[in-house]
């Protein structure tokens, strides 16, 4: 692999190691500004297809709203790899007793995540 490919992989990675490190520490600022402006989040929830927000006001508000109804909710990193400007992460996520698994698959441009979109194993009613 190219060192101009791996840097590539390397930032994708990066960003969104960084999100999900600011997503634990509810610091919604601080994933914003891992976001770009057109960003487009596409939710596991609800069932079938999920729900899709585009722009940071948009999944500022659907993170808020995440942390208001679990305000213990943390992501664990289980796996990630990348690909050019994209990478795939597995993760949990729980909250108290709870949990879930899924898998995200994120694009990168500019250092910023513009692509988000998440697929997971069960949705549990908390979270429809």
């Amino acid at each position: 692999m190219s060192p101009v490919r791996m840097s590539e992989v390397e930032s994708a990675m990066r960003a969104v190691l960084a999100f999900n490190q600011s997503f634990n520490q509810h610091d919604l600022a601080g994933m914003m500004q891992l976001v770009s402006a057109g960003c487009v989040f596409e939710g596991f929830a609800p069932v079938p297809d999920g729900a899709v927000y585009t722009g940071k006001d948009a999944i500022a508000r659907y993170y808020a709203d995440l942390f208001a109804r679990l305000p213990d909710v943390q992501i664990k990193t289980e796996d990630i790899f990348g690909f050019g400007k994209r990478c795939v992460i597995r993760w949990k996520l729980a909250w108290g007793k709870e949990y879930l698994r899924g898998v995200d698959i994120v694009r990168v441009e500019d250092d910023l995540i513009c692509e988000r979109l998440s697929y997971a194993k069960s949705i549990p009613p908390l979270l429809s």
